[in-house]
């Protein structure tokens, strides 16, 4: 039987959205997954590393996937509902982890680490990742590329500009690398695919995935939000297209 919209609305508006972790949205939503493998990527740099920052970490879910941490690791993360729930799951990896602004400068020292790893950075500060980054050392990140689920954000947000659809684009990403000093390995991009089967995976999405809707309230937002529901009812899903990049880089 299906749902009213009432009931999946009052569902998804009352569950926690901290943390990076979205199991929730099992059997509502999927996400298509990029071809390189993120997690393996980083885990696979992590064995061999002496010293790693993880920037951003969200909830920690990623970083704490990895089999071997190095003698020092260390993650930051800014939104306070994640740390506590960060905290909890990587102390027991011996990973420290601190509360920071994601604002230059990194509360770290020059040269401090031969690894920085970051997955789905709102902002990649380059210098300071340059400026933390030991001689040789290396950065690692999966970063969302331009117009990504913007079949989702345009229609609560209307057509958004030019220069607004490139932002994110992973050719100013390589831009602004080098123009740091880094020295580009490799750049790996992929266009993927993201489905929603209720309304509620889309409150979920967009309560936790802040930036995508700025603002974003049921309230605020239940017109486009009764139009969305109609459109998945019809069709039994609603999609959009993801993109995602991968950038390794070097401090000579």
């Amino acid at each position: 039987m299906r749902r009213s919209f009432e009931e999946l609305v009052a569902e998804a508006n009352s569950v926690s959205v901290a943390g990076w972790d979205f199991s929730w949205l099992e059997g509502r939503a999927t996400e298509e997954r990029p071809p390189w493998g993120y997690q393996g990527v980083m885990a696979a740099r992590m064995s061999a590393a002496r010293a790693s920052l993880d920037l951003q970490t969200g909830g920690g879910e990623v970083l704490a996937g990895a089999a071997v941490v190095p003698p020092l690791a260390v993650a930051t993360e800014a939104w306070p509902p994640n740390i506590p729930v960060a905290t909890s799951r990587l102390h027991p990896r011996g990973i420290a982890v601190v509360s920071d602004n994601d604002q230059p400068p990194l509360p770290f020292a020059d040269n401090a680490f031969d690894l920085v790893t970051s997955r789905h950075p709102v902002k990649a500060w380059w210098s300071e990742i340059y400026r933390v980054l030991a001689p040789g050392g290396t950065y690692v990140s999966q970063q969302v590329g331009p117009a990504s689920v913007f079949e989702l954000v345009e229609l609560f947000r209307g057509t958004q500009p030019e220069h607004v659809r490139r932002s994110r684009h992973w050719d100013d990403a390589v831009t602004a690398a080098t123009d740091a000093g880094l020295e580009i390995v490799s750049v790996q991009t992929a266009s993927l695919r993201t489905e929603f089967y209720d309304i509620g995976a889309v409150i979920y999405f967009l309560r936790k995935v802040i930036w995508m809707v700025p603002g974003f309230t049921v309230e605020a937002h239940e017109g486009k939000l009764r139009e969305l529901h109609g459109i998945i009812e019809r069709d039994g899903k609603f999609s959009a297209t993801t993109t995602r990049f991968l950038i390794q880089a070097r401090k000579p």
